[in-house]
């Protein structure tokens, strides 16, 4: 007997063409930008642009602020473990 797996389908807007366009955008702005003017340049987009290509760019910061916390969180533990061991 097989059983019947559900999956949820893909958004639609996912393979739409604006909205990978807006995760590029915001992908190749991280290397060169901070997060404050990632977020500025999500506002503009939100204002002025592709509807789909702006939410693909507020993604893909969101995604970038959830990895940079979780960079900084790990780095703090780690120094904090590190002092630790070395009071030892």
């Amino acid at each position: 007997m097989s059983e019947l797996t559900l999956t949820t389908a893909p958004g639609g807007f996912r393979h739409d063409p604006q909205y990978a366009a807006g995760r590029a955008d915001a992908y190749d702005d991280s290397h060169t930008r901070t997060l404050d003017q990632l977020i500025a340049i999500a506002a503009q987009y939100v204002e002025h642009g592709h509807l789909l290509r702006a939410l693909g760019y507020c993604d893909r910061v969101t995604e970038v602020r959830m990895e940079r916390a979780m960079v900084a969180a790990a780095e703090t533990e780690l120094a904090h473990t590190d002092v630790k061991a070395a009071r030892r």
